[in-house]
């Protein structure tokens, strides 16, 4: 056990997620990754932290007990609601060194920067330029960050900054929720970007395509692809099942490049495989191979795939060698997490 490990046991849980007054917090974070994550981004007595994504308030009384007396942590939600609540709750502790504000944190928080750590429990499209312009030149930054354009493909990554630039210190399999613009309710059951087709009926599936800049604009492909995975003519169990999902998921990023798919049926399973505008075949997270037919061409590239990741040693997050591209967006310029096989291991 570290030193830190018993600041972040001082803190109730309880009170913040199943508050009697306020009710059990849909959509929160699992404790344990906040905590996990938390301890990863090394906050120190005395450190100025900007949160990005208040939540229940948990994670920003975790940091608030890091940074403790004579330290600061901002914490910036787009919800106006779950900002009053954390305020309420915080103040009821008598913990006075966080601030809650409503704010897009895709942008920071300007009038209380610079910070000496950043922690976002949410995923943006990209690492934000205005993340790092906030940073203090030793400062970190531990966020979840997509590798592809696509939903719940991400990676726990911790960026430091060397000569003012951001580079990857490390980065953990992992996830949190996709970063919004607006304050979502609780019925949210699409991604909020990437999705290239989705139906509603008799429950929401959607499927998010890697060739979407090849599809026509009505979607055809997205919709042929989906479909043929709701009325699969072919249906096998992966032999080699349990899958090691979080090992799978960005293996499949570097395997499967352009025709990689994710897909969420309407009976709550997802899938991710090999689509084309005629062809589907995908591998779900109970081992179950779906596919339009058993001569699909999109079947033996699921197949190779999956056989070349079960080569590679089912590779833990340590073996994937990521970088951070510029990528000058002017709705949200910055970097974008990209990986590709460590050939040194």
């Amino acid at each position: 056990m570290t030193a830190a490990e018993p600041l972040l046991a001082d803190v109730p849980e309880q009170f913040y997620i199943h508050n009697e007054d306020r009710g059990e917090t849909p959509h929160r974070s699992a404790p344990e990754a906040i905590r996990r994550d938390v301890l990863a981004l090394n906050v120190r007595e005395g450190h100025h932290v900007l949160e990005i994504g208040t939540g229940t308030g948990y994670s920003g009384a975790l940091l608030a007990a890091r940074a403790g007396a004579t330290g600061r942590v901002t914490s910036v939600d787009i919800s106006d609601h779950l900002i009053g609540w954390a305020n309420r709750l915080h103040l009821v502790r008598g913990v006075t060194t966080i601030t809650c504000h409503t704010a897009d944190g895709m942008t920071g928080y300007p009038p209380h920067a610079p910070y000496h750590r950043i922690a976002a429990w949410c995923a943006p499209p990209r690492l934000p330029r205005a993340w790092v312009d906030q940073l203090t030149p030793d400062g970190r930054i531990v966020a979840c960050l997509p590798i592809t354009t696509q939903p719940s493909t991400t990676l726990i990554t911790t960026i430091t900054l060397a000569a003012g630039q951001p580079h990857v210190e490390t980065v953990t399999f992992g996830g949190y929720a996709q970063s919004t613009a607006t304050a979502v309710d609780d019925a949210l059951t699409l991604p909020g970007r990437w999705i290239d087709h989705h139906t509603d009926h008799p429950r929401p599936a959607w499927i998010s395509i890697g060739w979407r800049d090849h599809d026509d604009p009505h979607h055809t492909g997205a919709r042929t692809a989906l479909h043929l995975l709701h009325h699969p003519g072919h249906t096998e169990t992966y032999q080699r099942a349990p899958l090691d999902w979080p090992s799978w998921t960005a293996y499949s990023v570097i395997a499967g490049g352009p025709h990689r798919s994710i897909a969420a049926l309407d009976d709550g399973r997802r899938g991710i495989g090999h689509t084309t505008a005629a062809t589907a075949a995908v591998i779900l997270t109970d081992g179950t191979i779906l596919a339009d037919n058993t001569h699909s061409p999109s079947l033996t590239a699921l197949r190779s795939w999956l056989h070349q990741w079960e080569q590679t040693g089912r590779p833990d997050a340590g073996w994937f060698h990521p970088r951070l591209d510029p990528h000058n967006d002017e709705d949200l310029p910055g970097w974008d997490l990209r990986v590709t096989a460590d050939t040194s291991q």
